[in-house]
């Protein structure tokens, strides 16, 4: 944006009325990301078995499993669209992709869909916390929380938790099991991933043995639920997201300043399916992954938005607690200095 330049105010409706063009799916464009993701997923799996089977160095394998991982995240993002009902104009298609997809990623089509929808619908709202987001209190509710619960929340947002047994846990276990308030068919697609998996490690077992399908399924699914918890976290925790409560939450603050534009390089960009525009993302999830990058390029009103290195994302892993008097999230020990001040203020009266 030029200097000096100004945006002029605009509403929710008005802005998605300017970007409708750019959600309307493309098979074509669907397609060719379908081939290019797809085929090199398989090939590198292809590639990892034949190195632990063969006298092909493993070193082979275990390259194949390193790269295998970022298209897994990529294979995600196509899950994501299908979820949102985006990625195809059929709706027959997404559910189709989006059943196959989440067996690949480890993740119950309807289940997680109808979660992840309610997260759009309650971002950036302090008072509907909970349902498909990371974990946040706020100073006051930190401050007046049990001993116990303090010293829970300490282990959920420490780094070597949150990126390391957090992302194993949730797309091994936890995505084996219902979420709560989750209707019939979101049960149900637990059922149906669970078997799917089931029959995929039987088959696996006895075509290439146990040891070597679970020696590189296991590892690939790590690496893309590390890469993944790690862009969905840093989407909605940095210093400056937006965060209201019920009442006053404006929902395009909410869509362009609660959720980050994460620029990334382009291999990375192109691993991730775009989705580091997330603003856009949520400002309307019916745009399909490919189309987010054409979006931001041609609507001058989206291109304002202050995006978010990976150098400066790297402080997003040092704040913990949402701070509702300067509207923005602190770390730990800043709060230390709150309740500091406080004590000092209270003693002198």
């Amino acid at each position: 944006m030029k200097e000096n330049e100004t945006i002029e105010p605009i509403s929710r409706q008005t802005l998605n009325k300017i970007i409708r063009k750019f959600t309307t799916p493309e098979r074509g464009k669907a397609a060719w990301q379908m081939c290019n993701t797809l085929i090199p997923y398989f090939a590198l799996w292809a590639l990892a078995i034949y190195s632990f089977k063969t006298d092909l160095s493993n070193w082979f394998g275990v390259l194949a499993i390193l790269l295998a991982g970022p298209f897994l995240v990529r294979i995600f993002i196509i899950f994501h669209d299908c979820c949102h009902s985006s990625y195809f104009k059929s709706k027959w298609a997404n559910t189709l992709v989006g059943y196959c997809t989440g067996v690949l990623t480890h993740t119950p089509y309807r289940d997680w869909g109808q979660a992840h929808i309610r997260h759009h619908a309650t971002a950036g709202n302090l008072d509907k916390r909970g349902v498909g987001d990371i974990w946040t209190l706020t100073v006051e509710e930190y401050i007046s929380a049990p001993k116990l619960k303090r010293i829970i929340y300490r282990i959920f947002r420490n780094p070597f938790f949150m990126f390391g047994i957090g992302p194993s846990y949730v797309f091994l276990i936890f995505h084996r099991f219902s979420q709560k308030e989750i209707e019939h068919k979101g049960r149900l697609s637990v059922y149906i991933t669970n078997l799917a998996l089931l029959i995929l490690l039987i088959v696996g077992g006895a075509t290439i043995g146990y040891k070597t399908y679970l020696a590189i399924q296991i590892p690939i699914v790590i690496i893309a639920a590390t890469l993944g918890v790690w862009l969905f976290y840093v989407q909605h925790q940095y210093e400056e997201v937006y965060w209201e409560r019920n009442d006053v939450r404006d929902s395009l603050k909410a869509a362009l300043e609660g959720s980050s534009y994460y620029k990334l390089p382009k291999i990375a960009q192109w691993f991730s399916g775009n989705i580091g525009l997330h603003h856009i993302h949520h400002l309307n999830p019916s745009i399909p992954n490919y189309n987010l990058q054409p979006c931001h390029d041609e609507i001058q009103k989206l291109q304002h938005i202050e995006p978010l290195g990976v150098r400066k994302s790297m402080k997003s892993l040092f704040i913990h607690l949402w701070d509702e008097d300067n509207k923005k999230l602190i770390s730990f020990k800043a709060m230390k200095l709150i309740r500091k001040a406080r004590r000092k203020k209270e003693n002198e009266k």
